[in-house]
């Protein structure tokens, strides 16, 4: 059964945002993401004005990038939301634009490495343990959690080229994949990511969460502007659009391609997702009840 949600971009006022998340949990939206862009919002602080403002809504970031954190400190801050809204916050962490990484001084020189190093470093110190290593990037003495999450929180790391891909299946607990990934090209991803967790020895689920370009409605040409200003050419332009039905037959050819969850992204400068918000909601409902009866 795919996770169904909605995005509220960076590229909107940060205080419109807790209205939104009401608007949507009240509406029936399962999940709100919202993103840590540079130079525009953080991740963590919109997480939780929207985690205080609903009483069910789950709420993810994707990405927070893994350069402008230190692991012990991201650590301290996922396991306090953990504790203040139990089970109702989603991380995810990535790369990050290198040139923005650039211009804030911390892009460093292998971000695979980074990754490689981070990812199983803030796993294990969120499962309670101390935790010391020297590595390229990641060098921590008898770091331990004094109040760790009373659950296991999942890590999810975003990922594109082949490597990444990889690499988030063997050390990640989920793959986080941007707009502009066809049913085809999330197939391929999957099929790179489970590779990776066999040869690894992972073992468990691996979240596939895939954000949707979608708009509502005969949307054509603004899509088309959408898909330029984000620099999308040939497979990448793929989106939903259309009326609801329309949209969640997207849905279903992500989720038959392998995505555990599908996240909707309006346009960019849609500056009122109160109507986007119904609409997610409506098509979830027409997803669910697609969905076979369970045994």
């Amino acid at each position: 059964m795919p996770r169904i949600g909605m995005i509220h971009q960076p590229t909107l006022p940060p205080e419109t945002l807790t209205d939104l998340a009401r608007r949507a949990e009240t509406a029936g939206v399962e999940e709100v993401w919202v993103w840590e862009d540079c130079f525009k919002q953080s991740g963590l602080a919109p997480l939780i004005a929207a985690l205080a403002s609903t009483e069910r809504l789950r709420v993810g970031v994707g990405i927070l990038p893994m350069p402008l954190r230190n692991p012990a400190l991201a650590a301290m801050e996922i396991a306090t939301v953990e504790r203040l809204y139990p089970g109702r916050a989603i991380f995810g962490f990535g790369h990050g634009v290198l040139d923005w990484m650039g211009q804030a001084g911390a892009r460093v020189a292998s971000p695979l490495t980074l990754m490689r190093e981070y990812v199983p470093a803030l796993r294990r110190l969120l499962a309670g343990d101390e935790v010391t290593t020297s590595g390229r990037y990641v060098r921590l003495d008898r770091v331990k959690l004094a109040w760790p999450p009373e659950r296991t929180v999942p890590v999810l790391a975003a990922g594109e080229g082949p490597k990444t891909l990889s690499l988030t299946g063997e050390v990640a607990d989920g793959t986080v994949l941007t707009a502009g990934s066809s049913p085809a090209m999330v197939r391929s991803a999957v099929a790179r990511i489970h590779g990776a967790r066999e040869a690894a020895g992972r073992r468990g689920p691996h979240e596939i969460v895939v954000f949707l370009m979608c708009a509502f409605g005969d949307t054509a040409s603004a899509l088309e502007a959408e898909f330029d200003a984000w620099g999308f050419s040939g497979e990448r332009r793929f989106a939903a659009s259309g009326d609801d039905a329309a949209v969640a037959e997207a849905i279903a050819a992500l989720t038959d391609a392998g995505a555990t969850s599908v996240i909707l992204q309006p346009l960019s400068h849609d500056a009122d997702l109160a109507p986007y918000a119904a609409a997610t909601a409506r098509v979830t409902a027409i997803v669910r009840a697609a969905e076979p009866p369970r045994p």
